[in-house]
């Protein structure tokens, strides 16, 4: 039997991310049951402390270690909710990782480290000025990914 191609996911706690692990599912596995082409990885990116507070000196040693933690515990609800998820679509071939760093060199790595054909990330719908600020995490793995990039966007709801 053939080696299965692997298919990485970007988990975090937005609707954007939960929705495209259950398009992907819904498109790519769950239709082929056991025999999918596809080995799923599913990697969230856990921010590293220093980079959510974002300042030093006085104060800093103090909020660093209740940040990490905080961080760990959403890391945790992040891989429990992919995890169940999976589960409820009977879906056995996932591997969750959670990897400390900046989401875009993560993905990327987690592409090389797997040999990934597919990066699937949700699009969180920023405009361009939030996007030229903040970066977008999918604008750079689709430049910067050896590997295709499938970016799911939620369909519009009509108000």
């Amino acid at each position: 039997m053939a080696e299965k191609q692997v298919m990485v996911v970007a988990a975090d706690e937005s609707e954007h991310s939960a929705y495209a692990l259950e398009w992907t599912l819904e498109h790519f596995v769950t239709p082929f049951g056991p025999n999918t082409p596809f080995k799923l990885v599913i990697v969230h990116a856990k921010p590293m402390p220093s980079s959510v507070v974002g300042l030093a000196g006085p104060g800093a040693a103090e909020v660093l270690p209740i940040v990490d933690a905080d961080l760990k515990r959403q890391a945790a609800r992040v891989s429990e909710k992919a995890k169940e998820f999976c589960d409820s679509k009977s879906i056995k071939d996932v591997v969750v990782e959670v990897i400390e760093g900046d989401a875009r060199n993560v993905l990327c790595d987690a592409v090389e480290r797997h040999h990934a054909s597919v990066l699937v990330l949700g699009s969180h719908g920023y405009g361009a000025i939030k996007r030229a600020v903040l970066g977008s995490v999918s604008d750079y793995c689709a430049h910067h990914a050896h590997c295709s990039v499938m970016i799911v966007k939620r369909p519009k709801t009509k108000h």
